[in-house]
């Protein structure tokens, strides 16, 4: 399982890396801050793929790789307009997105939130019993970040299962183990889902900033693609970071 995080400081100024309808839909957009977003989606995914499979990382090879949306929403990879059998997900949040990578048939899904203040009325309507006690039972210091988890988890999970937002949260059953993670570190989860759907993750943490990964079946090895920060046509690959992550049923 691979992931890369970039921010908006990372994206290119000019547009010449994405493709002819990527370009156009990109013109579409309306709104300055959707269309930082999804360039900001688009160029994570973009780089991410590029390391995985090994495809050399200029402007050129970017404007051949396409990520469109499915039916469902869900992220398709089109290189030179052949499908791949890739899965990926995406997520973005206050000027960072997170994209992750299988290239195995592993259902994956990401997501990326920030820890905020929210209506005691958010708690109630999306979440089950035992995660409100496990929200309100955090300290003080820690209980927006709680949530912010709990959201994400579902969220992955949402993802993964390709019906986003279209299924009753509350279904969607997380068990934290640990929700204590430190900055930096990955930490086990899992969710619960209708037709006993299991998904495995891990998440972690950068200040207020909230990570999650969920696969099935389970991976217990992350792999961060790390590409130094430049423009495409200047880039040159970075050996990958191998991360161990706890294994939530082992412990």
């Amino acid at each position: 399982m691979y992931w890369l995080e970039q921010t908006e400081r990372d994206v290119a100024v000019e547009d010449d890396w994405l493709s002819l309808v990527e370009t156009v839909r990109l013109r579409n957009m309306r709104f300055p801050k959707r269309r930082a977003d999804w360039r900001l989606g688009r160029w994570t995914a973009k780089r991410g793929l590029a390391c995985c499979l090994g495809l050399t990382p200029d402007a050129k090879t970017f404007a051949q790789i396409e990520i469109r949306p499915t039916p469902s929403g869900a992220p398709e990879v089109f290189i030179a307009l052949r499908q791949q059998a890739v899965n990926l997900s995406l997520s973005h949040c206050s000027g960072t997105a997170l994209c992750a990578i299988s290239l195995t048939s592993t259902s994956v899904g990401c997501d990326l939130e920030a820890a905020e203040i929210r209506h005691d009325a958010f708690l109630a309507d999306y979440f089950t019993g035992a995660e409100q006690s496990c929200v309100r039972n955090s300290p003080a210091s820690e209980r927006w970040r709680v949530l912010a988890l709990l959201w994400s988890a579902k969220e992955s999970a949402l993802k993964a299962l390709q019906i986003g937002l279209r299924l009753d949260t509350r279904l969607a059953v997380v068990d934290l183990f640990d929700a204590q993670a430190t900055d930096g570190s990955w930490r086990p989860f899992q969710v619960s889902c209708p037709n006993e759907k299991l998904f495995v993750g891990f998440h972690s943490r950068t200040s207020d900033l909230v990570r999650t990964i969920v696969t099935t079946p389970p991976r217990q090895l992350l792999i961060q693609l790390k590409p130094p920060i430049c423009r495409p046509s200047h880039t040159q690959l970075q050996p990958l970071e191998r991360i161990e992550v706890v294994d939530p049923v082992r412990g």
